[in-house]
């Protein structure tokens, strides 16, 4: 399984445990309730989202990556696209993160 195949598939275990929220509103609210420990935005975002989250996710110290298309994104999901998601769970968001790192790690943030 390739390791793009393996991020999805983390982000739909993370959905159907319930431990994922996605949507800006649900995203940035998980943020600031100090819920999200992981963020992830899809590289398709526009710029002011990309760094609305990128400030919001340095500001409360919650690690942020930017991955995947809109369609990947809210298919792995099971919604329709989406371009952002907070992972609530520290074992998923650990095992995400990885994940991102073993794909070159560029697009990762640390906390």
């Amino acid at each position: 399984m390739d390791n793009d195949r393996k991020i999805l598939n983390l982000i739909g275990l993370a959905t159907k445990a319930g431990r994922a929220v996605s949507g800006e509103f649900s995203t940035e609210k998980a943020v600031k309730g100090k819920r999200a420990r992981l963020v992830i935005v899809s590289e398709e975002a526009s710029d002011n989202t990309r760094e609305r989250f990128s400030n919001m996710c340095t500001y409360y110290r919650v690690p942020i990556c930017f991955y995947g298309r809109k369609d990947e994104l809210g298919h792995a999901m099971g919604k329709e696209e989406r371009a952002s998601l907070a992972i609530l769970d520290d074992g998923l968001a650990d095992a995400l993160v990885r994940q991102m790192n073993m794909n070159g790690g560029s697009k990762y943030e640390g906390k």
